[in-house]
């Protein structure tokens, strides 16, 4: 069995995962791991969300930093606010045991900027950050891309399909040509390969793990056949069923999570939204809520619930589908992450059957249907 160590991680680093209860590396650590410490190349990784990305080119990225240099080395772009603050979170635990200190900071909107100008003058080594929030300290010439040798897209395709395509642009042309560039995405659109071909080494190492399967093998695709008016009785009756499992219900449109909070908090459900009119500071406390386990399911939006990263979610629900495959992949990957199992059920009316197959060719899993008892 390959070790930590086995990779060419320090030991510093390797005690700081033992105590997260990290022993052995995933696929997608095992194979981009080798690659790219201590190595001067381009990388594109492909892989599902939950698969471990962070450790994966977190730890190489945090073992090339000069901790004597008090200037921003790496910069990792990350597409939500609970993304961006949770890479931060694992990657101070990382260098928990590092003798010489390493200092990363979370850039994001929804947070004062003065605050995050303020943090920035202390010296810092990794910048984390969402691509909005970055353009606005780099006009009010607050931070120099110039000095980084390394910039990280991660969840590249989140990024694009959350319309973040010209602050990306401009942020690979503030950067050093010089740069490294690592793009870790779970889907490849067209847009993620003309960021590759425009802005990275046409011999950028490659890896894809799994990829005969875009979606995570771990989860259970199912679909129930319902009508407009029976889909509230018929999610009444499936929460019912999960009793204590924690999960997602997605909705389309902000006011189709405020309509569906409303009528299951009616029925008597711990239940609460997350959606993209909310302040930070909502957010945040929903979020606490709901990784306690304070909070039993939450309803979300596509958008607004990127980057979510909460262990032993038992299910996804989807109350309508998504627009696009790829969002089916995003939504679907928020349950089964860290080799657990997990339920993806679509509540789809007759007409929509032809989307499941649909989703089944392009994403190349298999839906089984599910029927209510009566």
């Amino acid at each position: 069995m390959i070790t930590f160590k086995d990779l060419g991680i320090k030991n510093s680093y390797i005690k700081a995962l033992k105590e997260l209860q990290i022993k052995t590396p995933t696929a997608i650590q095992e194979k981009t791991i080798p690659v790219l410490i201590d190595s001067d190349v381009d990388f594109v990784g492909l892989a599902q969300t939950g698969t471990g990305k962070t450790a994966a080119y977190g730890l190489p990225a945090l073992n090339e930093i000069d901790p004597q240099s008090a200037f921003v080395q790496t910069l990792i772009l990350s597409p939500t606010r609970e993304l961006v603050q949770q890479i931060k979170q694992q990657l101070f635990k990382f260098t928990k045991y590092q003798t010489d200190k390493i200092f990363v900071e979370a850039v994001y909107g929804g947070e004062k900027i003065e605050k995050q100008i303020q943090r920035l003058q202390r010296p810092t080594h990794v910048v984390v950050a969402t691509p909005g929030r970055l353009i606005d300290l780099i006009e009010k010439g607050t931070l120099n891309l110039r000095s980084i040798k390394t910039v990280i897209l991660d969840e590249a395709d989140e990024m694009l399909s959350m319309g973040f395509k010209k602050e990306l642009d401009a942020i690979l042309n503030y950067t050093n040509t010089a740069r490294k560039t690592w793009l870790f995405s779970a889907t490849m659109p067209e847009e993620i390969q003309r960021i590759i071909s425009k802005y990275m080494d046409p011999n950028a190492v490659r890896i894809s793990v799994n990829k005969e399967s875009l979606v995570n093998k771990n989860i259970a695709h199912q679909f129930l056949i319902t009508s407009i008016e029976a889909k509230l009785n018929v999610l009444v009756h499936l929460l019912d069923q999960y009793q204590e499992g924690r999960g997602i219900i997605f909705c389309r449109t902000k006011l189709g999570v405020q309509k569906l909070v409303k009528e299951l908090k009616e029925e008597g459900f711990s239940v609460d939204a997350l959606e993209g009119d909310m302040q930070q500071r909502d957010r945040d406390r929903v979020m606490r809520m709901f990784k306690k386990g304070t909070l039993q399911y939450l309803i979300s939006t596509d958008v607004s619930a990127r980057g979510i990263d909460v262990t032993n979610l038992a299910f996804v629900i989807h109350h309508q589908l998504p627009e696009k495959s790829e969002y089916y992949t995003h939504r679907s990957g928020r349950t089964a992450r860290a080799g657990n199992k997990g339920i993806s059920l679509a509540l789809i009316l007759p007409s929509e059957i032809q989307r499941i197959h649909e989703l089944q060719k392009s994403l190349g899993i298999k839906f089984k249907e599910q029927i209510l008892p009566l």
